[in-house]
């Protein structure tokens, strides 16, 4: 048989792992341009239809990881938040946790994507939002030291994923590719110390826990609820991941009681009006409190605070007396006069 048909049959047939080697190949012919027409697409939906074993995806992400550079660039003492997608539509919660929680003190850097079942992606909100997106990791690193978070830009993933994307056209990364996002958390080159991850998916649940537990050097949440939000709301019972040990969140505990999934959907109106919305205050009682519990989550892993319930009326706090929205004007007035004195205005 072929490389293709050897890569395909594991894949298909889930009787033996796929070896480093074997991603090598692939990952080869893939930027030669030499992959068979719908091998791509076929290999995608192979690992979409159910989480390969660990062999196979621990080797798969060593691959990855062994033909880019290593980042030049660490952030000791800072926290990833980052979610998987894939759930209900809601608002940008994580993204709006991040500035909230830096605002608070963290150390944040934030990861994401373009939108995936969402109305708009992370990036896709700060483009909106006129927050400058790191595009490297010296550009991230003075980001973080000047206002407490980074927003990094889609370098920090593997060129061979965007790759894929182009090759599998005219289908949508989103339909065939669901492995990808599953798994985007720990696809990203991030050299943090902490990274809360919310996972929507709960099947994905103990593949996300075995490359948990291949970051020694660090300590990582997975947050799961059975409404299927890859974030933490306060109106569900939360359980969080870590290593071995586990953590549950009972709902009606941390915040105001009742909400619905409703709450947390995207609206109608501009999604920076939401969001600044969000961030001062002034939406739904169930958004705020979803922003406040998941920066609060990012401020007890970074060491910030020493339990949930001091760090929740923390992040209150900063929403109400606008450190948050004010931290989002000073980054988006950085960038405007950067692109100023660009002349690109």
């Amino acid at each position: 048989m072929t490389d293709m048909d050897d890569l395909l049959a594991a894949l298909a047939n889930r009787d033996s792992p796929v070896d480093r080697e074997s991603w090598h190949t692939f990952f080869n012919r893939l930027v030669s341009r030499k992959l068979h027409r719908g091998e791509a697409a076929a290999v995608l939906t192979s690992l979409s239809t159910a989480m390969p074993d660990h062999d196979t995806l621990g080797a798969l992400l060593d691959c990855l990881d062994e033909r880019r550079p290593a980042p030049a660039v660490g952030f000791a003492g800072a926290v990833n938040i980052v979610g998987t997608g894939g759930g209900p539509r809601t608002f940008n919660v994580s993204t709006a946790a991040a500035v909230v929680a830096a605002a608070m003190g963290a150390r944040v850097v934030k990861t994401g994507s373009r939108r995936y079942t969402s109305r708009y992606g992370s990036l896709d909100l700060l483009d909106r939002l006129g927050v400058r997106l790191t595009t490297s990791y010296e550009e991230t690193a003075e980001a973080l030291d000047r206002f407490g978070v980074a927003f990094a830009g889609l370098f920090v993933y593997p060129a061979e994923i965007a790759l894929l994307a182009k090759e599998i056209l005219p289908l949508d990364l989103r339909t065939v590719g669901r492995f990808v996002n599953s798994v985007g958390p720990f696809l990203a080159a991030m050299p943090v110390s902490q990274q809360l991850t919310g996972v929507a998916n709960p099947a994905v649940l103990p593949g996300l826990r075995y490359l948990a537990g291949r970051l020694p050097d660090r300590q990582v949440w997975l947050c799961h609820n059975h409404l299927g939000v890859d974030e933490l709301v306060g109106f569900a019972d939360n359980l969080i991941l870590c290593g071995e040990d586990e953590q549950r969140l009972p709902a009606d505990t941390y915040t105001r009681p009742g909400g619905a999934l409703t709450d947390l959907a995207s609206t109608g109106c501009d999604p920076v009006e939401q969001f600044l919305d969000v961030l001062t205050g002034q939406a739904s009682a169930t958004a705020v409190d979803a922003v406040c519990l998941n920066a609060a989550a990012l401020a007890v892993l970074n060491g910030l605070y020493g339990d949930i319930a001091s760090a929740v009326l923390a992040a209150e706090d900063t929403v109400h007396n606008g450190a948050a929205v004010d931290l989002v004007h000073r980054m988006r007035t950085a960038r405007a006069t950067n692109l100023l004195a660009a002349g690109h205005v």
